[in-house]
């Protein structure tokens, strides 16, 4: 069982970092094959590229230079993964009744975490979040927008809340801007005053 508050590094996601992505999403890719790719593509694309050709997607993403998101890593094993980048890298955010854009500002979005079974229901979100607002503010963010959940039974199991939870961002100091589905807030942090 691994230490309850572990030492972590937290790097970028880069081409020579992408073996590390592998090993801790697995075989089957996380969730069913996503390889994070959920909220890039249109639900029917995403469907027909689900398992090997979201994979070599995200791959192509990365070997492009384009960063996705952040690792944590213990010991230096990748042990979670967020999804964080600026809001147009998730086309499917603006196709949203729910998750539509709440005004004009510029943001940069958090869309999925992926934490590894034996590090979940340990706070791995909460260092995640404080994670991606320093990545954020490091590259010159402003706000940084979450689409977490709250379950109204907090029994749900982990693959149900890879948005994160609402708590979770509260913890971390985001505060809720919207709310357009009863479980569904949109949460920012500001950055800058």
């Amino acid at each position: 069982m691994p230490d309850p508050e572990p030492d972590l590094v937290f790097r970028e996601l880069t081409a020579d970092r992408w073996r590390d992505f592998e090993k801790l999403f697995g075989d089957r890719g996380a969730c069913g094959g996503c390889w994070c790719r959920w909220w890039r593509l249109k639900r029917t694309e995403f469907e027909q590229q689900k398992g090997a050709g979201n994979k070599r997607a995200m791959r192509r993403i990365v070997r492009s230079g384009e960063v996705p998101g952040i690792l944590a890593y213990s010991d230096s094993e990748p042990v979670a993964w967020c999804s964080v980048a600026p809001r147009e890298a998730f086309p499917v955010l603006e196709r949203s009744r729910v998750l539509k854009r709440v005004d004009d500002a510029l943001v940069w979005s958090i869309v999925c975490f992926f934490i590894n079974k034996n590090y979940r229901n340990q706070g791995m979100s909460i260092r995640l979040l404080r994670a991606a607002i320093e990545y954020v503010k490091e590259h010159g963010g402003d706000i940084l927008e979450g689409y977490p959940t709250e379950p109204k039974n907090y029994r749900v199991a982990p693959a149900f809340v890879w948005t994160g939870l609402a708590s979770a961002f509260r913890n971390a100091g985001f505060v809720e801007v919207a709310r357009r589905s009863q479980t569904r807030p949109i949460m920012r942090y500001q950055i800058t005053a």
